[in-house]
């Protein structure tokens, strides 16, 4: 594979894209105290159903599932404020279950980033 260049970032260019930073919320998926029971894989297989429908719906704009952590489950970024990505994760069946547990936190990124196909 060929070294690419790094293209030359100008300061007009950083306060363009300065201008487009919007707020999103960063939330932090746990294994909780129930995730080991009997029973898990029915609530985990809702837990990602729910999450197709609230990508499909657009609060949920990144999931990203942490294969290899025994405390980390997944990554989460809502197009939503603080509050009502919390109000959207205590309805998650898995949370109610106890299977997971998570962490939110004020972040910041530019509308139109995607993950890479």
């Amino acid at each position: 594979m060929e070294k690419q260049s790094t293209p030359a970032i100008t300061d007009e260019y950083m306060v363009q894209m300065r201008s487009r930073i919007k707020n999103y919320s960063l939330c932090i998926l746990k294994f909780g105290p129930a995730h080991n029971q009997d029973g898990v894989k029915k609530i985990i297989w809702e837990h990602a159903r729910r999450n197709h429908a609230l990508r499909v719906q657009g609060p949920l704009s990144i999931v990203c599932p942490v294969g290899d952590s025994d405390e980390i489950a997944g990554i989460y970024i809502f197009n939503a404020a603080l509050e009502e990505t919390r109000a959207i994760m205590d309805e998650d069946p898995g949370i109610k279950a106890g299977i997971f547990v998570y962490e939110i936190y004020p972040c910041r990124g530019f509308p139109g980033d995607s993950l890479p196909e």
